[in-house]
């Protein structure tokens, strides 16, 4: 039976039959009845799918997404590098002052020129990739900064002053910036939600690995005088972007960017390209189609632009404030101070190679992190649970380094040698929790339309307060300048009691919803205590878009159009 209309304000008959009255202006299609009664099965199928399930039915996309994660790597592998390079004597020798005693030393104006320069670059590149990635793809996007950070890096490994060097950091920024965000999105998209807390975070683990490789680089030129002692290093960069390139090259574009775009035809072959049939009978691609579809014309509904403004408008406010804020703990929670483990150590009267040993574990620390957040997520801790858990540890630990320094000056060496180790454990609480499950909450928090700009807004927003920290926190420790020594800890610790209060009002759990049961939660202005208690029913919501109506014109093409009576279907929902 089809739809009828009514005169009157009553809206469904003694027989259940729906009607529609002249205030609901549904303006329904006979497709929307297709798309929702799939997008509904899809999304069921979703919920009851466990980890082991989706890594059967997913296993390319896991593929796909750990591949294009790795361009993090690159990032990692520099950072490291450069904040090591200071305390060579060749590199010193090269790009830095000769001293009155006779040595060479980068000066400090230029040291925080170039630590500070990659940062100047990704936050240009990030804004880049909100505009580029929308409208070029995820894949060409990528592809196009692995060559310009294959250029790129000819100018570090060429450079024969500072001055070159500074280029070489905010240009290789530029690529950088882009990768921060774009393989978060990828992940999140390409795979279902029993896989996306997983996927997204592997991100951290990335980052990680670059430290490692940079450490252990750097350990095996640490007997060399010469200039290729940090010309080697510099050229082991051109090791990733090839096989990274030909690898993504041949990855299939993210689904829900293509039917953002109206290409359901190339999104569905993406998504077989993703999954394996083989090994899960149940799944339905054009099911799956279908709630991407319903999502994309929910979202149309809520939010009408896609532009950077409209991340400050309407619902969307509430999301851009979170994720940009869930970023910055990152830095907020005392990350700058905790890094500087090796000054205590040192401080401790540990030699400088062993120093570097320390280094190294602390590295090792944050890869192994992130599988210990994977065993928590596991064992069914929300991402809020790990969030909120994990920012009452570290501020514990924090006033424990900031009471260090009530230890009397003759026991100073047990007191650093306390802080350092200290350092490290609160670096293994921190990727277990807040380091790793940031990057979940940002893909998961933001909108699809918006995501990637929300995402940038939000990694610009970690940037600027990074730099802020980076440059307060040598004042805080060094002895010619403010020289609070461990008393640092206590500001650290108030400023992260701060984020816990922060996070308990404002930090929702998305863990578990689909990305549509987000959108209308926040529609709603549900609190972020209420969003895991609180039961939705995102096809209770009426829906117009392109997208659906170009699925009923597909359906249309191929003979198989539908009668769809929608009292019955509204009675099978709600039975379901």
């Amino acid at each position: 039976m089809a739809l009828k209309e009514k005169p009157d304000d009553v809206g469904r008959a003694d027989d259940g039959t729906f009607y529609v009255t002249a205030q609901d202006n549904l303006n329904p299609t006979p497709g929307m009845g297709v798309v929702i009664r799939n997008a509904k099965s899809a999304t069921d199928k979703e919920h009851n799918m466990t980890l082991f399930q989706g890594i059967k039915l997913y296993p390319k996309a896991v593929a796909w997404s750990i591949l294009i994660s790795t361009c993090i790597c690159m990032e990692g592998y520099d950072v490291c590098l450069l904040s090591n390079f200071y305390a060579f004597p060749p590199f010193q020798r090269k790009y830095g002052e000769q001293l009155p005693d006779g040595s060479y030393q980068v000066t400090a104006p230029w040291q925080s020129g170039l630590s500070n320069g990659a940062n100047v670059g990704e936050i240009i590149g990030l804004f880049i990739n909100g505009w580029a990635s929308e409208r070029f793809g995820y894949r060409y996007t990528v592809m196009t900064c692995l060559v310009l950070i294959t250029a790129f890096t000819a100018i570090f490994f060429t450079a024969q002053n500072v001055v070159a060097l500074q280029v070489a950091e905010i240009l290789c920024g530029i690529p950088w910036g882009v990768f921060q965000t774009l393989t978060i999105t990828y992940a999140s998209e390409v795979c279902p939600v029993a896989l996306r807390g997983y996927l997204t975070t592997y991100v951290n683990f990335c980052w990680g690995l670059g430290q490692v490789i940079g450490i252990g680089v750097i350990k095996s030129m640490l007997n060399r005088n010469d200039q290729w002692a940090y010309r080697i290093p510099y050229a082991l960069q051109w090791m990733w972007p090839l096989p990274l390139f030909i690898g993504i090259f041949l990855a299939p574009e993210s689904p829900w960017w293509l039917v953002r775009k109206g290409g359901l035809d190339r999104a569905k072959t993406s998504l077989l390209r993703l999954t394996s049939l083989n090994r899960e009978t149940d799944f339905d691609a054009d099911e799956t189609l279908a709630m991407m579809v319903h999502t994309t014309a929910l979202e149309e509904k809520i939010t009408r632009g896609s532009s950077y403004l409209d991340c400050f408008k309407g619902t969307d406010l509430r999301r851009t404030e979170i994720v940009c804020m869930v970023w910055a703990i990152q830095n907020l929670s005392g990350n700058s101070f905790s890094g500087y483990s090796t000054y205590f150590l040192e401080q401790a009267g540990l030699e400088t190679s062993k120093a570097y040993d320390f280094a190294l574990g602390q590295y090792g620390i944050n890869m192994a992190g992130v599988f210990g957040a994977w065993f928590l997520m596991t064992l069914g801790l929300g991402r809020r649970t790990l969030y909120l858990g994990g920012l009452c540890g570290l501020f514990s630990m924090l006033l424990i380094m900031g009471f260090l320094g009530l230890v009397p000056s003759d026991h100073r060496k047990e007191s650093s040698l306390a802080t350092g180790s200290m350092m490290i454990i609160w670096a293994l609480f921190y990727q277990l929790s807040v380091g790793t499950v940031c990057y979940s909450l940002v893909a998961e928090l933001s909108t699809r339309r918006l995501q990637i700009k929300t995402v940038v807004l939000g990694r610009n927003c970690y940037n600027i307060v990074g730099i802020i920290c980076s440059v307060l926190t040598p004042y805080m420790l060094n002895p010619g300048a403010w020289n609070w020594q461990n008393f640092a800890g206590f500001f650290w610790a108030g400023i992260c009691f701060l984020c816990i209060v922060y996070t308990y009002f404002r930090v929702p759990e998305p863990a578990g919803r689909s990305f549509a049961e987000l959108d209308l939660l926040f529609e709603k202005g549900v609190s972020a205590r209420k969003f895991k208690s609180t039961s939705v029913d995102v096809f209770d919501e009426e829906v117009e878009g392109s997208a659906i109506n170009q699925v009923y014109q597909r359906e249309q093409e191929q003979g198989r159009r539908e009668s769809i009576d929608v009292g019955v279907l509204e009675k099978k929902l709600k039975e379901s």
